[in-house]
């Protein structure tokens, strides 16, 4: 009986102090110390929510730079769905998509399109493309919204996160930075 009492105890001291206390601690330095971070990352434009810079969003129109496809189900960059494809490499199936989208962006072999314009991703999510991809779709959105190429193109590098400490990860764009700066 001794025993039953003390593990009792001791699953209740536990329960409060991993249940409620280090919640509400980790809680409350969040929002004291990186209070956008905590909240999602939202990006507000006159008062309004319009997305977050950690998850993507589906452009389709000639003048907005596009996304990485997304493999979610039911609807493309479905929070909800998220997740790959899961169609492998020797899958006929992926093979034909890829092609497709090869086909849709109007490649050339002197403009070869970025892998990430034609693969989704693990999560079906980024919100971030190459500096490569942005770049292949310049002359599409500059044509489309009456723009010089050089104008668009400096939009793009003036939304551009850099590698952490200059070397983990790779540059990249956040689309929706990118499609905002180009509707102002």
């Amino acid at each position: 009986m001794k025993q039953l009492k003390s593990a009792l105890l001791t699953y209740m001291v536990l329960v409060i102090i991993t249940g409620i206390f280090y919640p509400f601690i980790v809680f409350g330095f969040g929002q004291m110390l990186f209070p956008e971070k905590a909240n999602g990352s939202l990006i507000t434009v006159n008062g309004e929510v319009i997305g977050s810079e950690l998850i993507g969003q589906n452009f389709s129109g000639q003048k907005y730079l596009w996304s990485r496809p997304s493999a979610t189900s039911d609807f493309p960059y479905n929070a909800m769905a998220s997740g790959g494809s899961n169609l492998g490499p020797s899958n006929p199936q992926l093979f034909d998509t890829i092609k497709s989208r090869v086909q849709s962006l109007g490649a050339t072999s002197m403009y070869p399109v970025p892998v990430d314009l034609v693969t989704a991703s693990g999560s079906g999510l980024d919100p971030e493309i190459s500096v490569a991809a942005a770049y292949f779709q310049v002359d599409r959105i500059a044509k489309s919204r009456g723009l010089d190429s050089v104008v668009v193109k400096n939009i793009i590098n003036k939304n551009v996160s850099y590698p952490f400490l200059g070397i983990f990860g790779e540059s990249r764009v956040n689309v929706l930075k990118v499609n905002l700066a180009l509707d102002k």
